[in-house]
């Protein structure tokens, strides 16, 4: 969200405002609400002084606009709230650096342009990222990421460094369950479910691929003859973003985008032209405009080979009777993946889905994927989907059925059947509780000043080291 400000004095606190939303929160280019936008915040004056740490008042307004926004307006939080939070923050980004927490050069660098390499993509150039965010160009951009990201590693180390050795016990796992349950206070366990797949691919004929290769070499040779690559790539590219950045994007090595995309870019010098590649995508010609250190700028041609109706069918067909074997009980569903699937990445596990938020098997019913959500909230444990038509992220068409391997009810917890959940909660109360302890004891030997501003505010810890009543 980009405030302009003639004062100049101002800048430097408007960058710090704008770096914090971008390292402390989920990023996002779309567009804020006009009343957002149009919010005024305060962004001079030192709220409190940690150590060696300051907390600007145009940090406290940046995170608590971004809370806001991440809570959808459903929970409120004072200034004195969010100060406090930030103060712990500082107090143990002061301490990581007495108790000598190293934070290296390559850590920061690394999680630096992996950030940039998505605003990148998100925004198409360079100068689109810096202008859109009020920087002056990308080295003001860096160094300011780079002060934030070494900060947030050092607290995540410090946090580490001070529970490393936290652990429960079978035994406080159960006076933990019995807390909740004594204040009634259990939580409720969504309808869990996992799943089970099996992919065929609908693939293009040789001498469809054969068509496109040759399509591409033609084009090729156009543009070595003098014919204008953007105007090719905006008439033939099937890159859906094609529209907006005509097949430009500026990458580095960290960027997110296919391994053989950026192989063809970095083994190009300025001006040269690839032959096609395939990637999951399709097929490409590649373009470096412009090399800017670690950065190409590289202007791309994407064709995919078209797959027709009648192998669409065939493969469907294909399913169709592999799924039929399975409920006629001629072959069980784990030995049909191994045999017929040929999607790699659930293929050696047996089919298994794994959630990508929670790295397991199990998925929430109610946070699934809207259109699979569909297609598998009403199977009972042991049914199997009829086959349907499915794509992967690049657009590649694929046929599938769905095993609905176990599925739980929704219910409040209970300590035999979510013992593991019930377990990593306890754990994290311990671990807060550890930061907790630790960040009483260490506010009466650190440095700390709050502006007279703040000085009704009610905090939790004695920040203010007011004498005992």
């Amino acid at each position: 969200m980009p405030l302009k400000i003639k004062n100049f004095k101002y800048i430097n606190m408007l960058k710090k405002f704008i770096v914090l939303i971008l390292l402390g929160f989920t990023f996002t280019t779309q567009a804020q609400d006009s009343t957002q936008t149009q919010k005024r915040v305060k962004l001079d004056g030192v709220a409190t002084v940690v150590g060696k740490n300051i907390v600007l008042e145009s940090e406290i307004a940046a995170y608590k606009l971004e809370f806001e926004q991440q809570s959808e307006g459903k929970v409120d939080i004072s200034d004195c709230e969010m100060l406090e939070q930030i103060m712990e923050r500082k107090l143990l980004s002061h301490h990581a650096v007495i108790d000598s927490v190293v934070v290296t050069e390559a850590e920061i660098n690394q999680n630096v342009e992996q950030k940039i390499a998505y605003f990148l993509q998100q925004l198409g150039s360079e100068e689109k990222v810096y202008n859109y965010y009020g920087f002056n160009d990308m080295a003001d951009l860096r160094k300011e990421f780079n002060e934030v990201e070494k900060e947030a590693l050092m607290v995540q180390k410090m946090q580490r460094q001070l529970t490393e050795e936290v652990d429960v016990t079978p035994e406080e796992v159960r006076n933990y369950y019995k807390s909740l349950e004594d204040e009634n206070n259990l939580p409720e366990i969504g309808a869990e479910i996992e799943l089970q797949q099996i992919v065929m691919y609908a693939e293009p004929s040789k001498e469809e691929v054969e068509r496109v290769i040759d399509k591409l070499k033609e084009i090729k040779k156009d543009v070595e003859n003098g014919s204008n690559f953007k105007m090719k790539a905006i008439l033939y590219s099937e890159d859906p973003g094609v529209t907006e950045n005509s097949g430009l994007y500026t990458i580095t090595r960290e960027s997110q985008f296919v391994t053989e995309f950026k192989e063809a870019a970095f083994s190009l010098d300025e001006g040269e032209m690839s032959e096609p590649f395939k990637s999951d995508f399709g097929y490409h010609i590649l373009q470096v405009e412009k090399v800017k250190g670690k950065q190409r700028d590289a202007r791309h041609l994407l064709m995919q080979p078209e797959v027709t109706n009648e192998q669409k069918e065939k493969v469907k067909d294909s399913l169709e009777n592999i799924r039929t074997e399975i409920l006629k009980l001629k072959i069980s569903y784990d030995d049909a993946v191994v045999k017929y699937s040929e999607e790699k990445e659930t293929k050696a596990n047996k089919g298994l889905l794994m959630n990508p938020e929670t790295n397991d098997s199990k998925f929430d019913l109610t946070r699934m994927d809207p259109t699979l959500y569909a297609r598998v909230s009403t199977l009972k444990k042991g049914d199997v989907t009829d086959v349907f038509l499915d794509r992967t992220r690049e657009g590649k068409e694929m046929f599938k059925i769905i095993l609905m391997k176990s599925k739980t009810d929704a219910h409040t917890a209970d300590l035999v059947k979510d013992y593991v959940k019930i377990q990593g909660l306890a754990l994290q109360k311990k671990k807060e509780e550890t930061i907790a302890k630790w960040t009483k004891d260490k506010i009466g030997d650190t440095y700390i000043k709050i502006n007279k501003d703040y000085s009704n505010c009610d905090f939790k810890n004695n920040w203010k080291k007011e004498s005992p009543q």
